[in-house]
């Protein structure tokens, strides 16, 4: 499979949620509907502006919180986002998120770490399938 010099490429930006995060007064992490958190503001800010970056659509989020609960220093993470981003000056321009927006004193990075996954899509057999050729479900 190659790839064109104008393909976006394909990201995934992998998100864990560090101890600080969780050793936050109780009330102060914004997890629970009607609570003040700063984390989770610049959370919420840092997946407003990655979305904004030039040339840079997501194609979706997957939030496993309900099933993993705890830090999240490698694999299996605490959330992910799939995106096509024009370049790799873009990716760490998303990275670069988490140390520009402010957490109170602190850089977002203290609550929680970023990873980007680069590659490129898969074929998707699927779409070119008359609706005769594909699966019943």
């Amino acid at each position: 499979m190659s790839q064109t010099a104008s393909a976006p490429l394909r990201v995934l930006f992998c998100i864990g949620v560090n101890q600080n995060f969780f050793d936050l007064p109780t009330g102060q992490t914004g997890m629970t509907t009607g609570q003040d958190g700063m984390a989770w503001e610049g959370f919420i800010t840092m997946l407003t502006e990655l979305s904004q970056l030039p040339g840079v659509t997501v194609l979706g989020t997957i939030d496993d919180d309900q099933s993993v609960v705890g830090p999240a220093y490698t694999w299996p993470w605490t959330c992910y986002i799939l995106a096509e981003v024009p370049d790799h000056r873009t990716v760490a321009a998303a990275c670069n998120l988490l140390r520009t927006i402010q957490v109170g004193e602190s850089g977002l990075w203290r609550y929680m770490k970023i990873e980007a996954r680069v590659g490129r899509p898969l074929p998707e057999p699927w779409t070119n399938a008359s609706a005769s050729e594909k699966k019943p479900s």
